[in-house]
């Protein structure tokens, strides 16, 4: 598939294009906000609208979201029990997160009481967090391996082993965009859990809320 419209129709059609279009609105606003806020505070003001209206959209086109992590478990656990365990801890903290975020949803938008709004949003983060670790965990390690497959390949006699190597980087790719992704939403979560200078500077957040975006796009861009 070459046709550019044609891949945008299908990227817009999932669910997670359509949130890494939307991440991409509110983080960029956020960045907008920040840079604006002192010298012209009235378009800041729209841009800090902008970012907050993105993230509530984010929120409601994550329902139903947390079956997600489950039906992983459910259907792939893990090649060796070693990947089950990591799949497990990392997945339950996905449903977790996204469950919590649906009521932290609708205490923002007012059907739950707001006042619920800060608990679930730290038992949220928490439970993304968590995940997050042994996701990035489980992605160094399918790394390592595939540069010990790929090295055991080069030095073998196999007619068929640039196919393989070929695989093998496409997969590599698509890992180091996972820990990208993972890395850059442990920071946000992080600074939900413990605030501090670092991860709760706009700028980092900023940036970090770009970078999970953005490799989200290269995830789900149609091949």
């Amino acid at each position: 598939m070459n046709d550019t419209v044609d891949k945008l129709v299908i990227f817009f059609a999932k669910r997670d294009g359509i949130d890494k279009l939307v991440k991409t609105f509110q983080y960029v606003s956020k960045l907008v906000h920040w840079h604006l806020e002192t010298s012209h505070p009235d378009k800041a003001t729209r841009a800090k609208n902008w970012e907050v209206a993105s993230g509530i959209s984010r929120k409601a086109f994550r329902t139903g979201r947390f079956l997600t992590g489950f039906n992983a478990l459910r259907r792939s656990p893990g090649s060796t029990p070693m990947f089950q365990f990591l799949a497990v801890l990392a997945n339950a903290g996905e449903m977790v997160y996204f469950f919590f975020d649906h009521l932290l949803w609708l205490s923002r938008i007012g059907t739950l009481d707001a006042k619920l709004a800060k608990k679930m949003s730290f038992i949220s983060a928490f439970g993304e967090s968590f995940g997050y670790i042994f996701f990035i965990v489980a992605d160094v390690i399918m790394l390592k391996q595939g540069i010990e497959a790929e090295r055991k390949l080069r030095s073998s006699k196999e007619d068929s082993k640039e196919e393989s190597i070929n695989k093998i980087k496409s997969d590599r790719i698509m890992r180091l965009m996972a820990v990208a992704a993972n890395v850059a939403d442990l920071i946000i979560g992080l600074a939900e859990i413990e605030p501090n200078p670092f991860c709760n500077h706009t700028i980092t957040l900023g940036i970090s809320g770009l970078v999970s975006a953005w490799a989200g796009w290269y995830r789900n861009w149609p091949s």
